[in-house]
């Protein structure tokens, strides 16, 4: 009876080391995915955005990316621990009053973060911009994730223009951007 339980409990540490490596597999996937993104940029490119759903951060609806076509989006990546992240927080907000009015939607997505944590960055720095909240980081993978923050600009089409803003951006770098991305 012994030998028999020691063969399950091998068994059970295969498939949950099995399991470990196909997650992983799948997780250097998507990166690979959100990799190609930048390479299409790089290459005068103009992919299209990857969708997703979330949860708001105040929890009322979901924000789906595809929502907001027929508008420029300022895509952030973000997170409350994150130092550069803070220092974006007043410039995003400042351009979302700034270019409601043309089309644009900054939408700001929390990424492998406490919620908590999350509403208190935003009362902090006082955003009203729509925020998503991905506790767990699914949507990283799908663009690339390299380090927070990062900044993509979708088009009315859903399709990624201008350049892929990996760290903190400067106000003339988001400027042209958004000015690329309402021409387009």
């Amino acid at each position: 009876m012994a030998r028999r339980g020691k063969l399950i409990l091998q068994a059970a540490a295969v498939t949950v080391v099995a399991l470990l490596v196909a997650l992983l597999g799948w997780r250097v996937v998507q990166q690979e995915e959100g990799r190609g993104l930048d390479a299409a940029l790089a290459a005068g490119k103009r992919p299209i955005a990857p969708d997703f759903a979330l949860e708001a951060l105040d929890g009322e609806e979901t924000i789906a990316l595809r929502d907001y076509r027929g508008k420029v989006v300022v895509l952030n990546f973000w997170a409350s621990w994150c130092l550069p992240c803070k220092s974006e927080a007043p410039l995003l907000q400042s351009v979302w009053e700034r270019y409601r009015e043309a089309g644009l939607v900054v939408l700001g997505v929390d990424a492998q973060d406490l919620k908590s944590d999350a509403r208190k960055f935003v009362e902090r720095y006082e955003l009203t911009y729509p925020i998503a909240h991905d506790r767990d980081g699914v949507t990283l993978g799908r663009y690339g994730y390299n380090a927070f923050p990062e900044t993509w600009f979708v088009d009315r089409e859903g399709r990624l223009v201008g350049e892929h803003i990996v760290g903190e951006f400067t106000e003339e770098q988001l400027e042209e951007n958004i000015r690329l991305a309402l021409e387009t």
